[in-house]
Formats: structure tokens, sequence, C-alpha cells
């Protein structure tokens, strides 16, 4: 798109990512908006530099840009600011494992936008990880058999929150039309039209090709930085390598329910007393 803003743009690597200087979001104009929102578009994962002065009501009102803004059901949030959830290392803000935010709801999150306001002095990156790109690499075979599948995603946090959703394994983006793989260790349970043991294993393959370097982004924050990424298309991971403090603030835009090809395959149906032992911690539900 033409624009008359005065924005450097970089890319961060030839898989995804963008990085833009010169924008400033507490003053964010309508022309400064539709740039990112390009970007976002076109290489999954924006990062707006030197936003030292960014306010709770700016990064709240960026957020409500894109859509509604969530209430997180269980994570602590910024006084006064209950749009901002805090994600401090001091209190189990340490994320360490490959994922696509919240896809144990109905309707995940679209976007996320993290402002990082304390950094440790080395370390503290983050990664992300392009899943269309994943998905395109995949064989002709594989492709089509996935197209014709779902994943069941899981939360279980002790008896305070439990959450599950049935999703496409591919998604289809709802503004590229672009088909991404869509599916996380942290989250997702089981394919529920193979077996147990199929799914495992299938998962397993999925999750270690997705997370292969030629698909991936790392960042390297500085105080203030704030990274906006499409969660529809993109998994991340931040970088646990460091001592000290790293905290953040992120703002979470309410999703559309993913949509895909329906499956070709009704749930798998177990033979009598037929058990499941897991092949991976996460299958989290048995026959």
């Amino acid at each position: 798109m033409t624009t008359s803003i005065a924005a450097e743009v970089r890319l961060v690597s030839g898989a995804l990512g963008a990085e833009v200087h010169g924008i400033d979001l507490n003053t964010l104009t309508d022309e400064g908006f539709a740039l990112i929102h390009d970007l976002l578009l076109k290489h999954q994962v924006v990062f707006l530099a030197g936003q030292t002065g960014l306010t709770p009501a700016a990064h709240v009102a960026f957020g409500r840009r894109f859509g509604e803004v969530e209430l997180h059901p269980y994570l602590p949030r910024l006084d006064g600011h209950p749009e901002i959830v805090v994600i401090d290392s001091a209190d189990g803000g340490k994320v360490d494992v490959w994922h696509t935010d919240m896809t144990f709801h109905q309707s995940p999150p679209i976007a996320s936008i993290l402002h990082l306001v304390q950094l440790p002095e080395v370390g503290g990156d983050t990664m992300w990880t392009n899943q269309c790109r994943v998905y395109e690499a995949l064989s002709a075979p594989m492709r089509d058999l996935l197209d014709g599948l779902t994943a069941i995603h899981v939360i279980r946090i002790g008896t305070e929150f439990t959450s599950r959703a049935e999703h496409p394994v591919v998604r289809v983006h709802p503004e590229t039309g672009r088909r991404s793989l869509y599916v996380n260790r942290l989250f997702t349970s089981h394919i529920p039209q193979l077996t147990r043991n199929e799914s495992d294993a299938l998962l397993e393959h999925l999750f270690a090709f997705s997370e292969s370097p030629q698909f991936t982004c790392r960042y390297r924050w500085r105080t203030g930085d704030v990274a906006v990424w499409d969660n529809r298309v993109t998994q991340h991971y931040a970088v646990n390598d460091y001592e000290g403090l790293r905290r953040g603030q992120r703002i979470t835009v309410l999703g559309d329910h993913p949509a895909g090809n329906p499956p070709r395959w009704e749930h798998y149906a177990p033979a009598p007393g037929e058990r499941y032992w897991p092949g991976r911690v996460n299958a989290v539900e048995s026959y």
C-alpha cells in the first residue's frame, strides 16, 4: 500500500516479521494503523520500536482498533486497566514452549499485542513461526490428509478453569485466504478421527516440523518495544535463557471461529476394552 507516513520498515527474517520505526502508538492515526494492519497480514508479526512512553490507555485503544479486547479469565491484570494482562517472569510468566494463544477457546484470539516494559541485561528473546509456510512446505498427500482432520484443544488448571474446543487442523485465514497448520504443543490434545497413538505420532511430527528454523524469526527486545502478532497463523516461544526480571503488558483481541474444510471422517470409535497408554503428556483425553 502507498502511504505518506515517514516510517521505516525492515524485515526481521525471510520467514516472517517486520520491524517499524517512526510510528508513535500514543498518537496513532488511521493511516498509521492501516500500515500496521497491512504489514501484519503480509508478515504475521509486526514490531513497533521505541514505544517507551506508551500509555495503558493508548495500548488499549490500539487493541480495540483490531476488535473487542478480552478480559483474561485467570492471568494477573494491570491495576486500573483490566484489559491489560501483566506477564512477569517472577510470577510464572515464562512460557518456554511453542504455542498459539488460547486455542482451547471456541473463538481463539485473532491477535496479541505485547509491550515489553522491563528486560534482563541479556537474553529474553521471543521467537515466532509462520504456520502458513509450514503448511505449504508439507507434501501434497500430507496436506490432503490434514485438510480433512480436526484437533481437540484443551486446558485444565486444577479445578479453577477448564476449556475445550475442536478446530480444523488446517485453518483458512479470513482476510488473506491462506491456509495454515493449526496445532500446537501446549494446547492440542489429539486428533479425534485417529487412534490416540496415531494422533500422538502425527502431532509429534507436525510439532517438530513447525519448529524448524527456516519457518521462524527471533526478536531481540529493547525496553519499550511492542509486538503485535496474528494469532491465527503463528506460534511463539519465549526463550528462557536469562537471569533477572522480564516484564510485559499484553492485550489480547477476541477472535473469530477458525474455519477450514469439514472433517472427512467421523471420530474414531475404539473397540470394546481398547485402552490408550499415552505417548504424549498432553494427550489429556483417553477413550
